[in-house]
Parts: C-alpha cells; structure tokens; sequence
C-alpha cells in the first residue's frame, strides 16, 4: 500500500472493507474484526485512527504488531492470514492491517472445538462500517460455498412454492415469517431458505443489527 492509498483509504472513512482503531483494544475485539473481513470480502484495520479520521498514531508499531500476530493467530479459528504495513504520517506512527477473503469460510473466534458447531461458533460477517454476527443460515451457506457443495435434483415441495408465495406479495421474507406463513418449525424454515439460496433462487440479506432476510434475486 502506497501513503496515497492510504490516506485516500482514511479520507472514504469506515465502511464495509475499513475499519478504524484509535489503538489495539482487546485480542477478542480485533480477531472479531478479522474473522468479519475473513468471511466477507476482506479489508483493512488501521490502528492508529480515530473514527472520525483524525490521525492520532499508536505508542509502539512493534507492540501493536506483535498483538495483532497474536489475535490473528490465537483468537481466530482457523488462524487468519493478514499483511501489516506501518507509515509515519506527521511523526506518527500508523499500523495497516490486511486482511483478505478467505478462501476457506467460515472463520471463526477460537473456541477450541475440533470443528464448527453451528448452535456455539462465534462467526462474523461485515455489514456496511459494523461487524456483525452471523445467523445459522449464513454460517450453512458460507460452509456449503466454501466446500463447493451443489445442490443435485433439488425439487421443489410445498415449504419452497410458499417461499415464493410470500415473496409474490412481500419484498422479503425471513425465518420467523416463513415460519409463521407456512405453520412450520423454525428448523425446517431455515433449511428451506438455505437450500434456495445454495439453489440460487433467492438471495440472504444482512441487516446493520444481524438479523437475517432474503429475497428474489434482482
């Protein structure tokens, strides 16, 4: 990263790939931080940051990167690749993060299970400038992209044609109003919507305070 892309990065402000830190705060805080750029599109955390974009600077660029090694490293499931730069910007020290998609999703914060438990996993996604966290529907469908899994002689039966039902007359549907719309178990209403977005017949929707909801395709 060149100083132009990163003060044009301060100058655009927070949002669903920036993310600004005034200095580290706590290993839980900023390995939440990336798992949400691991499992979205990627961004940069920049230490150093108040969030109204005024450069402040961090005490010690060598303390800030050991702690953000052991967040990346320790707090995160798997352990999240990253990329730390430093700038003097007005003799003050700024600390860049990078953080780019995974490949393989969802990260998670450690939780020293041998694998994903959905009902316990502590995953995140980004949201615009906020790090949310992820439903079950969204964990099932970053877990079934990442493992390639396709959906073979999928049909349709009576939860997916009430699906559409909903959506001929609504703009968007979610778990609970499916449930409620179609007299069925939350269960089976997040595993219908699921498999529709998997089948790519509708698309899953995050809100600013992580609530779920989905809708046709545009």
């Amino acid at each position: 990263m060149t100083r132009r892309e990163l003060f044009k990065l301060i100058e655009s402000g927070e949002g669903l790939q920036i993310e600004f830190k005034q200095k580290f705060s706590s290993h839980e805080k900023i390995a939440k931080e990336m798992v949400a750029f691991a499992n979205t599109k990627g961004g940069v955390i920049i230490f150093g940051i108040r969030d109204n974009g005024k450069i402040q600077g961090v005490e010690s660029e060598k303390g800030e990167a050991g702690l953000i090694k052991e967040a990346a490293e320790k707090f995160c499931e798997p352990p999240i690749s990253y990329l730390i730069e430093y700038f003097d910007v007005d003799e003050k020290e700024i600390v860049c993060c990078t953080i780019n998609e995974a490949k393989v999703k969802p990260h998670r914060l450690q939780d020293y299970e041998s694998e994903l438990l959905i009902n316990k996993a502590q995953v995140y996604v980004r949201v615009n400038d906020k790090s949310v966290p992820a439903s079950k529907e969204m964990i099932r469908i970053l877990k079934a992209h990442s493992e390639e899994k396709k959906l073979y002689k999928y049909s349709i039966g009576k939860l997916e044609k009430a699906v559409f039902e909903y959506l001929d007359e609504h703009e968007s549907v979610s778990v609970k109003e499916l449930c409620n719309a179609a007299n069925t178990s939350a269960r089976r209403a997040s595993r219908t919507l699921v498999k529709l977005v998997r089948a790519g017949m509708i698309l899953i929707h995050t809100k600013d305070n992580g609530e779920e909801y989905f809708t046709y395709r545009g």
